[in-house]
């Protein structure tokens, strides 16, 4: 049931990981948070979509959830640099250490791809929300995502990241498959949506196609790959470069398809 974290927490992937915010990655989620809300945001991350979703809920409560004290410390900061309260909680999405009922809304944004039974994950999101609250998940798609021009090194970065993923117990496809899961987790009452994020400008194209052409070479990612031998440290600098020459491309451009669920519980 465990599986392994694909990205780590290298800077590269905190650089992307940080620019997620309520707005561009929990849109679907926002017109059903209310003031005083009881909120648990499983797989909380560097905090920045925990503390935007905390001032949608004033006078409401939120709690982090990560798997580690060290994972959590990165959500402390940020909490702390904003000069929020938020409660903290180390804990196995699969198995959550709180009461029946517990929460108004239970939140998880790219989680469920990364776990090892989804199902029974979404069934303890369940399990820990009010009868009539929300359970609301966002999930990227990657075999759905799409770019101009099609350079063969992304192709190559595509299919290393969705092996080197599934090698690690996860769904990379995991946007397509929310739906299914829900309903196998139980839930009846169900609001599929999906949406993108699109990156298309010369700044847009230098942040997205630097940082992964970082992290290609540098994140636990690139550690996998190179210690399963699903690459080699020739092929992780050829995709490097090729998302170099995508993001200098005045044509480039690149949408990133993310399935997306409010879930009554």
């Amino acid at each position: 049931m465990s599986a392994t974290y694909t990205h780590g927490h290298h800077e590269s992937v905190l650089r992307s990981h940080r620019w997620r915010t309520a707005e561009n990655s929990a849109a679907y989620l926002l017109p059903h948070l209310t003031s005083g809300a009881r909120v648990l945001d499983v797989g909380c991350g560097p905090g920045t979509l925990t503390a935007d979703l905390a001032t949608h809920i004033t006078p409401g409560r939120i709690t982090a959830l990560e798997p580690t004290e060290r994972a959590l410390d990165l959500a402390r900061a940020e909490i702390a640099r904003r000069g929020l309260e938020v409660d903290f909680a180390v804990g196995d999405v699969h198995a959550l250490d709180f009461p029946d009922g517990t929460f108004d809304v239970v939140h998880a944004h790219q989680v469920l791809q990364h776990v090892g039974d989804p199902v029974r994950a979404l069934r303890e999101m369940r399990r820990v929300t009010r009868p009539g609250g929300i359970v609301a998940v966002r999930d990227s798609d990657y075999a759905a995502f799409a770019w101009h021009p099609r350079l063969p090194e992304l192709d190559d970065w595509l299919s290393l990241y969705e092996r080197v993923a599934r090698a690690n117990g996860g769904e990379p496809d995991a946007g397509r498959r929310l739906l299914s899961w829900a309903h196998a987790a139980g839930f009846t009452d169900v609001t599929a949506t999906s949406s993108t994020w699109c990156f298309a400008n010369d700044e847009d194209r230098s942040w997205w196609g630097g940082m992964w052409a970082d992290r290609v070479l540098a994140s636990d990612l690139a550690h996998q790959a190179l210690t399963s031998g699903a690459a080699t440290r020739a092929d992780l600098e050829r995709i490097s470069g090729g998302w170099r020459t995508w993001a200098a491309d005045p044509d480039g451009w690149m949408s990133l398809l993310h399935g997306e669920l409010i879930c009554r519980a």
